[in-house]
């Protein structure tokens, strides 16, 4: 496993995002939370995989519990990330984040992060609340999800401090952080995560035929059309894969992590796909083949 240090963080190009567990929407059963989540965990903790996201509103809390059971007796081996949802008062943001400590299990929270930018209120109405949580140790370095480079800005000036990372929608479906986010996070040393980087798994070529089961059906980027229009990138995606003996969801999760300062975070609804997507991080893409996806991207 290949890592990223930055801001005194040391993260696993390749995490392990959560909102599946405890989740009904993914359809995935009471035998995948009760057992399969905790094992897929464990795995990714044996694999170099450090970086686990989670969040207090995947599941509604029931998230946070899973992770938090699975890392009890491993908790030096993983940089543990959960989020605040932007719905409420700001002085909440304290008793929040020390509900997701108990619900994980632990003393401290390595990334803390503010999930959406608020609706009503501005950076430094929960900065403050972050900074504070900081100071008191329960937090160990604050993050935000879902910002604008302005609004990211805005949070770190608010904080009086590094806002280590930012959490956003980031594949070959939408490369759109590459254009701001990136080039910030690399000249600032900062973090871009990229969550759905396999477009939900519309990058792994397993929807062209027909979309999902779950609600990822109801998604534009599963419609018939837009299925039609990506065509060419996820046969680039199975080229690439046959000549490197690689699958096309390790292609896409490769061509992300290529880029300092990014670090990707790819569910997993069995053991063997988590090892999978462990294994992008050692596969190295020839410049012809960023170009092809390249031009294909977006």
């Amino acid at each position: 496993m290949r890592y990223v240090e930055a801001g005194g963080a040391r993260v696993s190009v390749i995490g392990l995002g959560t909102w599946q567990f405890g989740s009904t929407e993914w359809g995935y059963g009471r035998e995948y939370n009760d057992r399969v989540a905790g094992e897929i965990l464990q795995r990714a903790l044996d694999l170099g995989i450090n970086l686990v996201d989670t969040a207090e509103i995947y599941g509604l809390g029931r998230s946070e519990r899973i992770v938090g059971e699975a890392i009890r007796a491993r908790r030096a081996d993983v940089f543990l990330a959960t989020k605040l949802f932007p719905i409420g008062l700001p002085f909440m943001a304290g008793p929040r984040a020390r509900a997701s400590a108990r619900r994980l299990g632990v003393d401290a929270i390595d990334l803390y992060q503010q999930h959406w930018e608020s609706p009503l209120f501005p950076p430094g109405a929960t900065m403050s609340r972050f900074r504070k949580l900081v100071d008191d140790g329960l937090v160990r370095h604050v993050g935000v999800s879902n910002h604008s480079l302005a609004a990211w800005q805005a949070c770190e000036r608010a904080l009086g401090g590094p806002v280590l990372s930012n959490q956003v929608r980031f594949s070959l479906v939408h490369p759109e952080p590459e254009r701001q986010l990136v080039p910030w996070a690399q000249r600032e040393g900062r973090i871009v995560i990229a969550y759905s980087p396999l477009g939900q798994g519309l990058l792994s070529g397993k929807y062209q035929s027909a979309p999902p089961a779950n609600f990822r059906r109801f998604r534009g980027d599963f419609t018939a059309p837009a299925r039609a229009r990506n065509e060419s990138l996820v046969a680039a995606l199975r080229d690439i894969a046959a000549r490197h003996e690689a699958t096309p969801a390790q292609v896409a999760l490769a061509w992300l992590v290529r880029k300092p300062n990014v670090v990707a975070i790819p569910g997993a609804s069995s053991v063997r796909q988590l090892e999978e997507n462990a294994a992008a991080a050692d596969l190295v893409l020839t410049a012809d083949d960023v170009a092809r996806l390249v031009r294909l991207a977006g």
